[in-house]
C-alpha cells in the first residue's frame, strides 16, 4: 500500500482587518511520499517526473535555487536549521503541475523517523515573485495531542496587502484519513487572517486521479487566478500596498 494519496477538500481564507473578506475554493492536493515517485510514474500513465504530461512533478518547482532532488534538499534544510532527529521518510502536501502549470502558496513537508514518528515539519511558502522561504519546526514526540501547534514570526514577504510585523500560529492535523492545516496570522496580537486546507484522503491511482482531474481540471491555475482576482477586490475595497521591508528576525516555537 502506498503512503502517497490524494486529498480532496476546501481551501479557505478569511481576512478580518482592515476589511472583512472571505473566499473558499474546492481543490485537491497530492500527498507524495518522495520515495514513491518512481512507483507513481510507473503506475499512472499520465503522471511523469521532471517531464511533460497531463500531471507532472518537477523537483525544481519546490525548494530554493531549483534543487535537483527535493528530498535531499529538505534533509539539508533540516540540518541547517539545527534539527537533530534522524529522518527516514518525507511526505509532501503539494500541488503538482497540471497541464504544465503549478503554483504552491504553501508546500508542507512531513518528516518521519524510521519508526514512522513525525519528527519535523517544514512549511515552504511561495510568493508570486518567484521566491520561496521555509519555516522549520522540530516536533516534540512526547506530545499525545491529535493536533500539533507551533508559531513563528513572519519573515517572508507574501501578500502586498499584509504587514510584515506579524506572527503565524499553525494548527496541524498530520495526514491520515483526513488532513488539516490552519494558519492564523496576527498583527499587534490581533487576528487579521485565517487560512486553511481541510481534506479527505483518497487512494492515489489512475482512476482516482482521473476523477479528481475531471472535477478540478484547472486546480493549479485556479490558485494563481484566485490570488490576483482577490487582490484586485481588496484593492477596490481600499487596501494600501505594503512595500517590501528589510529582513526581520524570526523566532520559531512549538506550542505546548
Amino acid at each position: 500500500m502506498l503512503n502517497s494519496a490524494l486529498y480532496q477538500g476546501v481551501v479557505s481564507h478569511r481576512r478580518f482587518k482592515p476589511v472583512d473578506h472571505l473566499l473558499n475554493y474546492k481543490m485537491f492536493y497530492f500527498l507524495i511520499d518522495l520515495d514513491e515517485l518512481g512507483k507513481l510514474e510507473k503506475n499512472i500513465a499520465f503522471f511523469s517526473i521532471d517531464k511533460p504530461n497531463l500531471i507532472s512533478f518537477h523537483h525544481k518547482d519546490y525548494g530554493e535555487n531549483n534543487p535537483p532532488d527535493i528530498k535531499e534538499y529538505v534533509l539539508n534544510k533540516l540540518k541547517s536549521e539545527g534539527v537533530e532527529a534522524e529522518v527516514s521518510r518525507i511526505s509532501m502536501l503539494c500541488l503538482p503541475r497540471i497541464f504544465g502549470y503549478a503554483f504552491n502558496p504553501i508546500t508542507t513537508y512531513y518528516c518521519y523517523s524510521q519508526s514512522n514518528h513525525l519528527v519535523a515539519i517544514v512549511y515552504e511558502v511561495s510568493n508570486t515573485f518567484g521566491e520561496r522561504h521555509s519555516y522549520v519546526f522540530e516536533i516534540n514526540n512526547r506530545t499525545n495531542e491529535k493536533f500539533l501547534k507551533h508559531s513563528c514570526d513572519k519573515e517572508f514577504y507574501v501578500s502586498p496587502f499584509m504587514p510584515m510585523d506579524c506572527r503565524y500560529k499553525f494548527t496541524v492535523l498530520p495526514p491520515s484519513q483526513d488532513v488539516s492545516l490552519a494558519i492564523r496570522q496576527f498583527h499587534l496580537d490581533e487576528p487579521i487572517l485565517n487560512a486553511s486546507f481541510m481534506g479527505s484522503r483518497y487512494s492515489l491511482t489512475s482512476k482516482s486521479l482521473a476523477t479528481a482531474l475531471l472535477k478540478f481540471p484547472f486546480n493549479g491555475l485556479k490558485v494563481i487566478i484566485g490570488i490576483h482576482w482577490e487582490a484586485l477586490k481588496l484593492w477596490i475595497k481600499g487596501l494600501k500596498i505594503v512595500a517590501r521591508p528589510k529582513k526581520v528576525t524570526v523566532q520559531n516555537t512549538q506550542e505546548k
